[in-house]
């Protein structure tokens, strides 16, 4: 009866041909899909897809599809010591041969090509690549992932949240949201949209004397609130009162604008804000580190322009994610 081979012969066997040796080298360097190792090693599809096929089977290489292509690379996971050992000893005699530098001169040339139909593409679509980016992925797609910036261990405050759109957006990429409206129809779709988030806390209470504890919040958000306080000074007020020392707030409201009609229509106290006007207001409040932004107007947008606004609590912590005591 014949004795079963080594482990370590069936390696042999796989390796000993010259042409698996030299993929094995490529594919230690790169990913390469079947078409690029035809032209790496200049040999016919047939050719690469058998010795690929056996090194599939061999353990030695394995593969990945990449929508319609597939990669393959060097495997050496679940491989004993001897098999390493035997690959270690394999690169360094086939990589030190003038053949394995043809190759490798040839891989350049075929990762270079990669990089050039990317760049090529880019090129071609520079003027229709927002356009293409909104059909695929959606106008604000780009937005959604900013948030990632903020401190996980921030807890912040959304101010006159409305249906908690603002909240439902911050909730997972920080620690807590309190969310405070004092409409409690509006506070009604909040619960409903935040409600697959438990890391929110929605607060009913006026923003003049908000329902916020002396120095509970990390940041604060006030958008598209303050046109509609008849006393935006007391509002500014509380809300550095529930900031930390060195906690943030982001406004965004209206730039002044002359439509009258929004007072009746829509309940507007102010017609936007200017610059002036907001630092000042901002200052008297306790806050340093102004900066008012005008934001680019949507095409589609029917209402007046916007401003983003940010502002720091006077102050600084005495170290990071400091807490008061309670």
């Amino acid at each position: 009866m014949a004795l079963a081979q080594p482990g370590i012969l069936d390696d042999l066997s796989t390796l000993a041909d010259a042409t698996r040796s030299r993929m094995l080298v490529l594919l230690d360097r790169n990913e390469l899909t079947v078409s690029e190792l035809c032209g790496v090693l200049q040999l016919p599809q047939s050719t690469v897809s058998r010795h690929l096929k056996t090194l599939l089977d061999a353990g030695w290489v394995t593969s990945r599809r990449d929508g319609t292509s597939r990669y393959y690379t060097l495997s050496l996971d679940g491989r004993g010591p001897a098999a390493r050992r035997l690959w270690t000893l394999l690169r360094e005699q086939v990589g030190d041969t003038p053949t394995a530098a043809q190759d490798a001169r040839r891989l350049k040339t075929v990762i270079r090509e990669r990089q050039s139909k990317s760049r090529e593409f880019f090129e071609s679509a520079a003027r229709q690549w927002d356009k293409l980016r909104e059909e695929m992925f959606g106008r604000a797609s780009y937005l959604q992932a900013l948030p990632a910036l903020l401190d996980p261990q921030w807890t912040i405050g959304d101010l006159g949240c409305g249906t908690g759109q603002v909240a439902a957006a911050l909730a997972p990429f920080v620690a807590r949201v309190i969310a405070v409206d004092r409409s409690g129809e509006m506070l009604q779709a909040a619960r409903r949209r935040l409600k697959d988030h438990p890391n929110v806390e929605i607060r009913r209470g006026e923003l003049e004397a908000p329902p916020l504890a002396d120095n509970e919040l990390d940041a604060a958000t006030l958008m598209l609130v303050l046109h509609h306080i008849s006393d935006p000074a007391e509002v500014l007020c509380e809300t550095a009162r529930s900031l930390r020392p060195g906690g943030r707030l982001v406004i965004c409201d209206m730039l002044p604008h002359d439509r009258e009609e929004y007072r009746q229509q829509m309940g507007h106290v102010w017609l936007g804000f200017g610059e002036e006007q907001l630092t000042g207001l901002l200052s008297d409040a306790g806050f340093v580190d102004i900066r008012i932004v005008p934001l680019e107007t949507a095409t589609e947008a029917k209402g007046p322009a916007l401003f983003a606004a940010g502002a720091t609590r006077k102050g600084v912590r005495p170290w990071p994610h400091a807490r008061r005591s309670e």
